[in-house]
């Protein structure tokens, strides 16, 4: 099923091609700038006139009549404006039957895509030597709401949380860990308690790796055991590995993201594969060996003295890098999988790095012809002293700190609105409206770009936040069960005034923004749409009462209302937020 913009840009397409004798002409059908333009414009005939070295206007007489002999019951009018704009103009008709059909059935909000798709969504990615820290927040909850939104469209989604577990730092902690198990520092029946903070465990263990030879010895000895398959050390290994997945899933359950231990792909999954890595990449004559490490030199990739970069593949002590268990992954996706586009939400900062492994994995035939592989790349976290947000002596704060310090301050905003709320309802609410906050305020920037912090702004009821538009939803929601008779059917039967119908055509607008979000990655479109939305909800109620008008008008608005509220609550649980009926 198409979407409205899908729809109109098919027909004017189309009736483009015919008048200008050109196969598959792009309408170029955008959402109208200004109210008095219409609600669509088509901007693409003055391209095609160019390409014709024709008159504008003139093409687009043409289209014009093609489309009143087209006879689309969607179209009221359309108008040719400038040098050779198409302003549309859509009938109230069709709109209403649009949204009325769709409170029938909620699901056909968001229509299924065509054809669907089998993608990796590649995020959160968390290093398990510590706890998840504020760094981690964002490549969770960004590659979380691109599941959602893809899932949602009808595509087969495959989430992957590429750990990291595998790495030198474990040797480090395995030989801790072994001398505590060992009774040296403490008993064995306290390792729980040992482990219950990992960030004080971590820095303990690096104590001694920095400060005592023999045990930094020890720990690089035992990575050679580990990844050799010692099965004393494996055991230790995985009671450290379980202990910090308890960790990270004890986190994801808090945000309501929908990441599971079944969508754990490790480093160490790959372990077995590294060695058939190198094994391709020499058949393909690609590895040079330098200062005896062995890299692949690819011309596309120079640094600022004009030397080619090297992707290491192994280095000179036989261990691998995160290159050769990226490529591992990319084979794994492309022959294994069969995905169609695979989706790495990691940090800007590793941008050059996924360019060489992809590059490297298509000319080495690691990837199929067919994957798309997409690094979609976020910014960092500032404090207000625009520098990464940390603690005020410099140290990483653990997310789970930040969700408590977010659902505290809610806590405190809740109880000062609703006093008469018992504490546990209080409570409810707060945790759910503080995680909200936190999630938003990122969610809602432009994930390429740094953002800067700010408790105030996210827990404001006011602007471009969570509590705003949870609160938009449920005063919706209190004024559906103000009704004195329960609609058995809600029908959407007139939209005479121009708040009624701006609020309508916005509604079935979602499934454009989601479409958008799908194809690019941008969250804060879907976050944009949302906010504009509930503004057109308010200006609405403002203007149109509902309950206090004759029946039929009456049911028409409590219809208009609850297409907003589902509209917002769909929208909402994309972005992984859970919605109030009461606030």
């Amino acid at each position: 099923m198409q979407n409205l913009k899908q729809h109109l840009n098919v027909l004017f397409g189309n009736c483009l091609s015919e008048a200008a004798g050109i196969a598959d002409s792009n309408a170029n059908v955008i959402t109208a700038s200004k109210p008095e333009f219409g609600d669509y414009q088509a901007n693409g005939v003055m391209a095609i006139a160019k390409q014709l070295q024709t008159n504008p206007r003139e093409l687009a007489q043409r289209v014009v009549e093609l489309i009143d002999i087209a006879d689309d019951s969607l179209i009221e009018r359309v108008e040719i404006a400038g040098p050779g704009f198409i302003n549309i103009h859509l009938r109230d008709h069709d709109l209403m039957l649009q949204g009325s059909g769709i409170l029938q059935h909620a699901q056909a909000l968001i229509p299924q895509s065509e054809p669907a798709l089998r993608i990796v969504v590649d995020y959160s990615s968390p290093n398990l030597a510590k706890e998840m820290h504020v760094g981690h927040l964002r490549g969770t909850i960004i590659g979380d709401c691109l599941a959602r939104v893809l899932e949602k469209q009808g595509h087969t989604v495959i989430r992957q949380n590429h750990v990291g577990d595998w790495g030198t730092q474990f040797g480090m902690l395995i030989a801790y860990l072994k001398e505590i198990m060992n009774g040296i520092e403490t008993e064995s029946h306290e390792l729980p308690t040992r482990l219950a903070d990992l960030e004080v465990f971590y820095r303990a263990a690096r104590e001694r790796f920095d400060s005592d030879p023999e045990f930094a010895e020890t720990s690089r000895l035992s990575v050679v055991k580990l990844q050799g398959g010692d099965p004393e050390y494996l055991q230790i290994w995985h009671r450290f590995i379980d202990e910090s997945l308890r960790h990270c899933q004890s986190v994801y359950d808090r945000l309501n993201v929908t990441l599971s231990l079944e969508d754990l792909k490790p480093e160490s999954f790959y372990n077995d594969e590294l060695s058939h890595i190198v094994a391709a990449l020499e058949e393909k004559n690609l590895l040079t060996q330098s200062a005896g490490a062995l890299c692949v030199f690819l011309p596309e990739f120079t640094g600022k003295d004009g030397d080619t970069l090297p992707v290491i593949i192994r280095k000179s002590d036989g261990a691998y890098l995160y290159a050769t268990t990226d490529l591992a992954a990319v084979r794994y996706r492309s022959f294994d999988l069969h995905v169609d586009r695979s989706l790495y939400v990691v940090d800007a900062r590793q941008s050059l790095h996924f360019q060489q492994v992809f590059a490297v994995a298509r000319v080495a035939g690691l990837a199929s012809a067919d994957i798309s592989l997409e690094h979609i790349a976020y910014g960092t976290m500032m404090g207000k002293d625009g520098k990464p947000f940390q603690t005020r002596a410099g140290d990483t704060i653990k997310l789970v700190e930040l969700l408590n310090g977010a659902c505290r301050r809610a806590f405190e905003l809740v109880s000062g609105k609703n006093p008469d709320l018992d504490e546990d309802s209080r409570q409810a609410i707060a945790d759910k409206v503080g995680i909200a906050a936190v999630k938003y305020a990122d969610l809602s920037k432009n994930r390429t770009s740094d953002y800067i912090f700010d408790w105030s702004s996210m827990l404001s009821f006011e602007g471009n936040t969570a509590p705003y538009l949870m609160y938009a939803y449920a005063r919706i929601k209190s004024i559906l069960r103000k009704q004195e008779v329960a609609l058995e059917r809600y029908n959407i039967t007139s939209i005479d005034a121009q708040e009624e119908r701006d609020l309508l055509l916005k509604n079935l607008q979602l499934p454009e923004v989601i479409e958008m979000v799908a194809a690019d990655c941008y969250p804060n479109l879907l976050c944009n749409y949302l906010y504009e939305l509930a503004g057109k909800f308010m200006r609405f109620y403002e203007a149109c009462p509902i309950l206090k008008v004759e029946l039929e008008r009456r049911n028409s608005r409590l219809s208009l209302a609850a297409l907003t509220a589902e509209t917002l609550q769909q929208g909402l649980d994309l972005l992984g937020i859970e919605t109030l009926e009461q606030m």
